[in-house]
């Protein structure tokens, strides 16, 4: 039976703790690997190396650049793309593979379950169902939005399925390494809120602060999570303060 090959796309740098899941989730699935990787430091490259991948280094300059020279390394029409810490669940193993024996959209859009400090998967909080566009067709879309936040960008009108099993999202294995990554993120999405336009005023800093909690915990039903729940809630909360105050910060610098 004939069926149409797929290229997969991770970015890495310094993922040894993760690589190897990741690729070792989508070996048998697709047709081509492609790792673009930041300059690792660690043994993220000799992992990569045993297996059958294209890996290419490039300096980093944003999330969405990186992808997209990723894509354009890849030599199938098809493309599959997951982060370093991502790995399908056998069930969206099936699902794959039973779209390349039958594509029949322009795109397929996933669930993602998060793993949290190795404890829990968080079900609430709004991290999940978290669906998110990563197989599609590279001549209907490309990686677009904003650092860090990126997103594929398909063609108007393009059809878009969803389809069943998830992306397993291995976030981070302490709070402290939680706290880090949303303080990184908020010095990224400031500078680019800032480049926008985009101001913050005290009182704009205290209503998305509150209303990010609230969201979170009860009308996203953190609280059914428990403890991990509150936690998880109350990290994209301070994640939110930090970026609307270092966004106010900048414009109060050029003053």
């Amino acid at each position: 039976m004939d069926y149409i090959k797929i290229s997969a796309i991770i970015i890495t740098r310094n993922e040894e703790r993760n690589i190897q899941n990741c690729i070792d989730s989508i070996k048998d699935v697709v047709d081509e690997i492609v790792v673009v990787d930041s300059f690792s430091t660690d043994k993220t490259e000799e992992i990569c190396r045993k297996y059958d991948v294209k890996f290419f280094q490039h300096v980093f300059d944003g999330h969405i650049q990186q992808k997209n020279r990723a894509l354009d390394l890849t030599s199938n029409n098809y493309v599959l793309s997951l982060d370093a810490d991502e790995v399908l669940s056998p069930e969206l193993q099936q699902s794959v593979m039973a779209i390349k024996k039958s594509w029949d959209a322009d795109a397929y859009r996933f669930n993602r379950l998060t793993n949290f400090c190795g404890k829990r998967w968080i079900r609430h909080c709004g991290w999940y169902p978290n669906a998110k566009l990563r197989l599609w067709d590279k001549r209907e879309g490309r990686w677009g939005g904003y650092n860090p936040h990126d997103f594929v960008v398909m063609e108007k009108g393009a059809k878009v399925k969803r389809v069943k099993g998830d992306i397993l999202h291995y976030t981070c294995e302490t709070i402290s390494e939680q706290v880090l990554k949303e303080n990184n993120y908020s010095d990224i999405i400031s500078k680019g809120k800032y480049e926008q336009g985009v101001k913050a005023s005290i009182v704009k800093i205290i209503y998305k602060t509150v209303w990010r909690f609230v969201y979170g915990y009860f009308f996203r039903l953190g609280f059914l999570d428990g403890y991990n729940g509150f936690i998880v809630c109350y990290i994209a909360t301070l994640g939110t303060f930090l970026k609307y105050a270092k966004l106010r910060h900048l414009h109060h610098q050029k003053i």
